[in-house]
């Protein structure tokens, strides 16, 4: 599921407030953090982010 531009350019990680891209599978899609030192991994839930960092996942 793509997510609308304008919300791309006003979310940010709420751990270390880098940018955020789109990621994941068309089964289980994510928000990646840009961050180089932070990595996270947020999901997206029924077409919203959970931008809990609890619910983040550490990227490889």
């Amino acid at each position: 599921m793509k997510l609308e531009s304008f919300l791309l350019e006003i979310l940010v990680c709420p751990q270390c407030r880098a940018a955020l891209t789109e990621g994941g599978t068309e089964e289980q899609p994510e928000l990646l953090c840009t961050g180089a030192d932070c990595g996270l991994a947020y999901p997206i839930r029924d077409g919203i982010p959970v931008l809990l960092v609890d619910e983040a996942r550490r990227r490889a």
